[in-house]
């Protein structure tokens, strides 16, 4: 399984929306759309999951694609950095 960071989602869009638009390149494991912790608004970008084969497909024809008039953003996701705490 590959995770998928998908960027410059358009904010009217759904969990749904994406599902479609990467299940064209194969089956989609699962979505997650970003909220802020403090207003549970949509962020912009969330994470797909898909099998490593038809992600790398997903990738290279989804990055630069245009939804709702945005061109998306899309690269295989990377480990999230250590945050320090406070």
């Amino acid at each position: 399984m590959k995770s998928i960071y998908v960027g410059n989602i358009p904010f009217g869009a759904t969990e749904n929306d994406v599902r479609n638009l990467f299940g064209e390149y194969g089956d989609v494991s699962s979505v997650k759309l970003i909220q802020d912790h403090e207003t549970g608004r949509f962020r912009g970008f969330g994470f797909v999951e898909m099998e490593d084969a038809d992600a790398a497909s997903a990738i290279e024809a989804l990055d630069g694609h245009e939804m709702s008039g945005r061109p998306l953003k899309v690269n295989e996701a990377k480990p999230r950095a250590p945050r320090p705490r406070y």
